[in-house]
Formats: structure tokens, sequence, C-alpha cells
């Protein structure tokens, strides 16, 4: 997708679209929407792959503004913007936004539904009922690495959308450094005085 052949929707639209398909599909149409620092990988040796996606809410909250702060940055690329759906809680559709070009040849025969006039692809997943985690010992001990790649893995961080809203993009890995440095540099001075 090197040179742009699409328009995007305003994210309101493509909501829209996101929910009838969601509906057609019989999928709960209310909508909670998760960021990295909200998914809890375990291993499980029962299920299958031995690897269980979970969610939480609790440990990191979600701000209402983040859906948007993630779509308006994943739109400034010319990447895949994917609707993903993880499964369902409580009466809603847990839902996490993506954005990469890995994305680009992922098909029908994958589970997607592309709508390649807006550079977007939806992937409504199946029938399942996905746990909340609310055990802090489970969240602490949740797999962080050593876990095969999956399509969530492209999603965005409530700490880039924290970024975003401060500095106005995401800050990058030096600078990362350079502000946690800082602050821990205010801690010091602040307790020698």
């Amino acid at each position: 997708m090197s040179s742009v052949a699409f328009t995007r929707p305003n994210l309101p639209e493509a909501l829209v679209a996101w929910k009838k398909l969601l509906a057609d599909r019989g999928f709960a149409t209310e909508l909670l929407w998760i960021f990295e620092e909200n998914l809890c990988f375990e291993k499980k040796p029962d299920v299958p792959g031995g690897i269980h996606i979970g969610f939480q809410t609790r440990f990191a909250p979600v701000p209402q503004e983040s859906l948007d702060i993630a779509y308006e940055h994943f739109c400034e690329a010319d990447a895949r913007i994917v609707f993903y759906r993880l499964g369902e809680s409580k009466g809603r559709s847990v839902c996490i936004l993506l954005g990469d070009a890995w994305f680009n040849d992922k098909q029908e025969s994958h589970g997607y539904v592309r709508r390649d006039d807006w550079g977007i692809s939806f992937f409504p997943g199946q029938k399942i009922e996905i746990e909340e985690v609310t055990d802090m010992r489970r969240w602490i001990r949740r797999l962080r690495r050593e876990r095969p790649l999956h399509d969530v893995d492209f999603c965005m961080t409530l700490a880039a959308v924290d970024e975003i809203q401060i500095h106005g993009r995401v800050l990058t890995a030096g600078e990362r450094y350079s502000e946690a440095m800082l602050s821990k540099l205010r801690r010091i001075f602040s307790h020698a005085n």
C-alpha cells in the first residue's frame, strides 16, 4: 500500500460499519475497547496452542478518548487499520484497534472482512466468551515474552496514547528513556531538599 488508493472514513462512520457487521453475525454491538496494557496472556495447557488470552481494565483503565486518539494516529500511516474483536464479555464485544502493514495480505480466508476503499479490515472473530482478569496475582504473572506473535501485538499502547496527548506524537525510544531518567532525577532532588 505504498501509494494511497483509499479514503479513510471518520471514526463514527467506521464504527457504524463495524457494529453492523457484528450485528449481522449475531455478536454484541455494545463495544469495550482495550489496548496492549489490557491484554493478559497466560499459559494454559488445556487450550489450543497452550496460550489463553484474557483482558483486564481494573489495573490499566482505558480513558474515554483513547480510541479516537489511536484511530487518528493509525490514519496518519498508509498501513491497514483493523477493527478486531477478541470475543464477548458481559454482553459486550471486547475490541482492539490494530494498525500495521502485517494485515495488508489478510483475506476473508483468514477471517478478515476487507474494505479496501477505506484501507480498513474487520475481524469479527468467533462466538467465544473472553475472560476478564480481576486477580492481581494473575495479572502480574501474565506472559510478556516468549509467546507466539499474535495479531493483537499490532495494537497501540495506552502509554503511546498518553504521549500523543502530552507531546502531540509518540516519543522515540531515546526520548522515552530521557523522560524516565528526568522523572527519577526529579524524585531524587525533591527528597534532597
